[in-house]
């Protein structure tokens, strides 16, 4: 049987994008969403550019999800004081009031993920797959493929 780890990592994603969109429904909170608020949970008031570096996705589609976060009040945009060509972002107080239980019920798919795996096992493949996202990480395929 062939082993395409690509192929792997798909599904597990497409079935985090359902598992999350399930959990966060009554957030309001969709799947292209969460990993914007998680970030800003760490990083509050973070440029939309710093954000699209961090999550690698393109600037059109941060935009998109912190206009969406905004409508539902979990985010207010910013220019920035110094530069007003970036815009920040910053947590709302309803974000901030559901902070812990948004952030343990996306946990819960990390726990789902790894139950019945020891540790080292564990670390391993957290190891492994980070090799592999520094490896992309600093990769131009738009210049390799020229």
């Amino acid at each position: 049987m062939e082993k395409a780890i690509g192929r792997l990592v798909s599904i597990l994603y497409r079935q985090s994008q359902v598992y999350f969109n399930c959990i966060l429904k009554e957030f309001d909170i969709t799947s292209a969403e969460y990993s914007l608020l998680l970030y800003l949970y760490k990083k509050d008031g973070i440029t939309q550019d710093d954000l699209s570096t961090y999550l690698y996705i393109d600037k059109s589609a941060i935009a998109r999800a912190i206009k969406s976060l905004e409508q539902k009040g979990y985010v207010i945009r910013d220019k920035d004081d110094v530069d007003k060509r970036f815009n920040r972002v910053y947590l709302s107080e309803k974000a901030k009031l559901y902070k812990d239980e948004i952030r343990k019920r996306i946990w819960t798919w990390s726990e789902f993920l790894t139950e019945g795996l020891d540790e080292e096992t564990v670390d391993m493949a957290l190891s492994v797959l980070q090799k592999m996202v520094d490896k992309v990480a600093c990769t131009n395929f738009k210049k390799e493929m020229e």
